[in-house]
């Protein structure tokens, strides 16, 4: 229809030249005073407030901006963390005062795990995974009131950069949905810059304030223990194994594309590779996940075409994509969102590690031998569920404790996702891929049942003692599609 037609002009006003709209100045968006920001957004008891976690165990903002909550005695938070560590054990006295009444998260490890594993929190905890929570955001399942985004900088207007400032964390992918869907955006620097921020990980238009702290965190916290190839002999043996693995898949190929896990074993797993790689002049097209400077050291020798990058491990990766173009920034939900389009669904392999695994494949890597959080899947669910071919990696005793039970004690990742356990006593293959069977018998891989090395395990070890647990549900284990595969019960002191 024509809109001019169809209108009567004698009821259009013509504005006079004084009505005319006048020019709108950009908006400073600055504020440096916590408490006065706090009350300005107007949050409310129950509202919802989210994190990201880039700065991993040397973060700040969480701890700064949930004690300013308290203060102004503000109950029953839904805190949505990308990840928690240790150094958010500052957070449990807000458990315990009802600050905090539920947690939502991909990862959770350290004191705060344990107080909520003891029964601290009033509410529950949601164990997602970081596809999964990024689902949840964009499709409005979880509708956060205020994202408060760490950033290592900022201009007055709100373009946020991992790669400058004094804390550089690299690429923000865990907080792209945050900033798309939640009410109100606060980006939390201690690196306030020239017009523009570039390259920007989130733009100016999603964000609606700046608030300048003394300090964001300490970039150094970024690297752990879990980020280092392991030395021990048992560990190599396992890599090596794992190796032959890929191998005998036919999968290892020109083309290939790869993700391994930051635990020591599956690190090796990496080690091993790129001399095979060299070896037998093979290239593959990407390497995916959290992004270590193992695989971006691949990545300029020639070994990866490309890096997909949804949060840096160490210092090294953050420099390389600063300066490598073919290493790509890319958010939770190109990562792993099983309702659109995403990179884990064009995984060849994925190594991953376990806490403990059962009979049926089932993965925990949520809980720790005495049932107290102590991680989460972060990836796992979904590289296991997107990939070609996923092969667990573990040794087959942890505290003398053997790995493989008749049933986990939290279902991390299904089964039915779950291709290969390789331990240094045997390789286990999931019933359900008899292709994988097939191709390990003619490569001459010698195959071990899964119910067989557990009994081999116990016969040595013993049967693990079950935990003393209470009947009150303090958590639920949630699919990466939103549908709850466990229950995480109260852990007896």
């Amino acid at each position: 229809m024509n809109y001019l037609s169809s209108t009567d002009l004698r009821t259009v006003k013509v504005l006079e030249q004084a009505e005319f709209p006048s020019k709108v100045n950009a908006r400073n968006k600055v504020v440096e005073d916590t408490a006065k920001l706090i009350k300005e957004l107007g949050i409310k008891d129950n509202a919802v407030l989210s994190f990201h976690h880039h700065l991993r165990n040397g973060d700040y903002v969480l701890n700064t901006i949930m004690k300013e909550v308290q203060r102004q005695g503000i109950k029953g938070i839904t805190l949505v963390a990308s990840s928690l560590f240790p150094i958010h054990a500052e957070m449990i006295p807000l458990l315990e005062d009802g600050t905090i009444e539920n947690i939502v998260t991909s990862y959770i490890s350290g004191d705060l795990g344990r107080a909520i594993s003891y029964g601290k929190l009033k509410g529950k905890i949601i164990m997602q995974s970081h596809g999964g929570r990024a689902r949840s955001i964009l499709n409005g399942e979880i509708e956060i009131d205020v994202a408060f985004i760490a950033s290592p900088s900022a201009d007055a207007h709100g373009n946020i950069s991992g790669v400058n400032g004094h804390n550089t964390c690299g690429t923000l992918g865990y907080a792209i949905a945050d900033s798309l869907k939640a009410k109100k955006v606060v980006a939390v620097t201690d690196a306030l810059v020239e017009y523009p921020n570039y390259p920007a990980d989130i733009t100016e238009d999603y964000v609606d304030y700046v608030l300048v702290i003394d300090c964001i965190g300490r970039k150094e916290g970024i690297v752990s223990g879990t980020t280092r190839v392991t030395r021990d002999p048992v560990g190599l043996k396992i890599a090596k194994d794992t190796l032959k693995v890929m191998e005998a898949t036919g999968l290892l190929k020109e083309g290939f594309s790869y993700q391994s896990g930051a635990g020591g074993i599956s690190l090796a797993v990496t080690a091993f590779l790129k001399e095979y790689m060299i070896e037998n002049n093979i290239k593959g097209s990407f390497a995916s996940g959290g992004i270590t400077g193992h695989l971006t050291q691949m990545l300029e020798e020639g070994l990866f075409s490309a890096l997909f990058d949804v949060q840096c491990f160490d210092l090294e990766s953050i420099e390389s994509l600063k300066r490598n173009p073919n290493h790509i920034r890319m958010s939770a939900s190109q990562y792993g969102n099983p309702e659109v389009s995403a990179v884990v669904d064009k995984l060849d392999f994925v190594i991953l590690g376990a806490t403990e695994i059962d009979v049926n494949f089932n993965v925990n890597v949520t809980s720790g031998a005495d049932g107290v959080l102590m991680g989460g899947s972060g990836g796992h669910q979904d590289t296991a569920a997107g990939s070609k071919v996923s092969i667990i990696v573990s040794k087959l005793f942890s505290s003398r404790i053997p790995v493989i039970k008749d049933r986990v004690d939290v279902i991390t990742t299904p089964g039915t996702t779950v291709d290969v356990l390789v331990t240094e006593r045997g390789i286990c293959v999931n019933p359900l891929r008899t292709d994988l069977i097939e191709a390990f018998k003619e490569a001459k891989l010698e195959i071990v049942d899964i119910k067989e090395l557990k009994e081999y395990s116990e016969s040595i070890m013993g049967k693990a003692k079950p935990i003393e647990k209470t009947d009150r549900i303090i958590g639920l284990s949630q699919y990466r599609d939103g549908s709850i595969i466990d229950y995480i019960y109260e852990v007896k002191r």
